[in-house]
């Protein structure tokens, strides 16, 4: 893994500042902590993907849960139903996936594109409410 040092900073301000704060605020909306987990090999080498994670994959997530979690059975659906959220990163439009099974909801985003590597929370939404 071949990392400079402002990817180093970035991924430590992640895991340290960034993604702890998405986490309360996903606790905040559905009454759970639901974790994280990031496969920061596959944006090590890729700077300009990190600087979107929290962006396209993080706020659209929260968006989602806001829609879903309105009432008590929404959020209580989430809680019972969604355990842990996986992202990595896919080089092109052609490799992403957003699967939701056994819990754990798995976002493979084109990160350095930007808006075009994204899924939109109303598809996150769609998504998690067919299998919640």
């Amino acid at each position: 893994m071949n990392m400079g040092l402002n990817e180093r900073r970035k991924i430590k301000e992640m895991q340290e500042v960034t993604l702890p704060g998405r986490v309360k605020e996903i606790e905040e909306i559905c009454g759970a902590p639901i974790p994280y987990q990031v496969d920061w090999e596959s944006m090590a080498d890729d700077g300009q993907a990190l600087n979107f994670v929290d962006n396209i994959s993080c706020h659209r997530l929260n968006m989602a849960l806001r829609m879903i979690c309105q009432d008590d059975m929404g959020k209580q659906a989430v809680r019972e139903g969604l355990k842990e959220v996986k992202l990595k990163n896919v080089k092109d439009r052609e490799s992403m996936s957003l699967s939701f099974t056994g819990g754990v909801l798995e976002m493979h985003c084109a990160y350095a594109l930007g808006a075009g590597g994204m899924f939109s929370d109303g598809e996150i939404r769609q998504l998690l409410e067919q299998r919640l």
